[in-house]
């Protein structure tokens, strides 16, 4: 295991500070905010912790209320809604200063075998043909080296490879508002169900509004010809998978207007297993 998934795995490892109240820590992002895909993954650690473990969980839907603040820690505390025969439900709101910055409801489900169908994994190129984040930034003359770096470091413990140019990489020119992303951890994970689906939670926060800069031309944060921030998540967990194996995450945009664009998504494991679908809608505004 690389030191950063390590890294990585120690910030998610949630502080017990009280029955349903955990603390977490952050580190520095791309902007200068917490990362969402953090604060979702840690909430959902945090519901996770709370619930038996035969159930797992099966759905997201989660709303960035504030910036978080990368300097200081973050308050989870948990609602324990419901507790079904077959479902458990849960509530965390996040806090920092004293104001909520992130709420998020999550659902877990004892498993049960039913009705089984599924939408084709759509055509990609393989993984190991694609350049590696490293390569693909650095190659891009255009692009601040400060910048560079600081994707590079916010992104060391995955490695995420796009199928094609990202927004930051060619721009100036609409393009179709679709982004394909292959991504695994930089390592091997314990077998924890919940700790992949926590893993494939932070990761689905990282590029999923490229398609709507791509219908644009526009190149985003990394180039300052954007300004936004997400504004809702939801996520949901059909068929099993592993984060630390290759998985494809179709990424397209139905819509933008009005200052927000809809990202929305799907994520297929490489033998085409559909495991997770993923929808956000985020601001996305030209820099006044």
């Amino acid at each position: 295991m690389s030191q950063a998934l390590q890294d990585l795995l120690d910030l998610l490892d949630l502080e017990q500070i009280e029955e349903n109240i955990f603390r977490g820590h952050s580190r520095a992002a791309v902007v200068p905010r917490v990362f969402g895909g953090q604060v979702a993954a840690q909430a959902l650690v945090a519901a996770g912790r709370t619930v038996p473990e035969d159930r797992l969980a099966h759905s997201l839907h989660a709303y960035f209320l504030r910036p978080g603040d990368p300097g200081a820690p973050i308050v989870y505390t948990v609602d324990r809604m419901n507790d079904g025969r077959s479902f458990t439900a849960r509530r965390v709101l996040a806090v920092q200063h004293g104001q909520p910055i992130f709420a998020l409801s999550a659902s877990f489900q004892r498993h049960e075998e039913g009705f089984d169908h599924q939408a084709a994994m759509p055509t990609a190129p393989d993984p190991a043909t694609l350049p590696t984040s490293a390569d693909r930034l650095r190659g891009y003359d255009h692009l601040d080296p400060a910048v560079v770096e600081r994707f590079l470091e916010a992104r060391e413990a995955i490695d995420l490879r796009y199928a094609d140019d990202p927004p930051y990489g060619k721009f100036g020119e609409p393009r179709e508002p679709h982004s394909q992303v292959w991504f695994r951890t930089n390592g091997k994970l314990a077998d924890d169900p919940l700790l992949h689906v926590v893993l494939a939670t932070y990761v689905s926060d990282m590029t999923l509004l490229d398609s709507i800069l791509l219908a644009h031309g526009r190149g985003g944060w990394a180039v300052g010809d954007v300004v936004g921030a997400s504004l809702d998540h939801a996520m949901w967990f059909h068929r099993s998978f592993r984060a630390d194996e290759w998985l494809l995450y179709d990424q397209e945009s139905p819509s933008a207007q009005g200052g927000r664009g809809l990202g929305q998504a799907r994520i297929y494991t490489q033998d085409g297993r559909l495991a997770i679908s993923v929808i956000q809608e985020g601001v996305v505004r030209a820099p006044r």
